[in-house]
């Protein structure tokens, strides 16, 4: 990831945090072991795989059984002129076909927005 993706990233994550979402980098390749004998592989295989996999904590409304669920969220991190490649916009939609949380984001607001987009599409309260 680029330097301007890496701030960038960095900046969603911590927004993302105050919100009830914990993310972590999916970093995504091949790499040696450390006695350098064999190669592993790293990531979520999927192609087009988000570079932020994670969850968004959902409190379930007491019409909802009171009950607290981690969703999957993942989020694809761009710069203001990143493109989202194909691979990268069929994973956003099976994610949020799924039940997901799903989006693109370029700075940390973008965070947010995803968030109460979803919130919208599944019909879940404001959070």
């Amino acid at each position: 990831m680029a330097r301007a993706e890496t701030n960038i990233s960095n900046q969603i994550r911590a927004a993302a945090s105050k919100l009830g979402q914990r993310l972590f980098r999916n970093s995504r390749g091949m790499f040696w072991t450390m006695d350098k004998q064999r190669k592993t592989r790293a990531g979520l295989e999927a192609p087009g795989a988000s570079d932020l996999i994670g969850w968004t904590q959902i409190e379930i409304t007491p019409e909802m059984v009171g009950k607290t669920v981690a969703v999957f969220t993942a989020v694809e991190v761009k710069t203001a002129r990143g493109r989202v490649s194909d691979d990268q916009q069929h994973f956003i939609d099976v994610v949020q076909g799924a039940g997901g949380i799903a989006g693109v984001a370029r700075s940390g607001e973008d965070a947010g927005q995803i968030k109460d987009d979803a919130a919208r599409r599944l019909g879940l309260p404001a959070q």
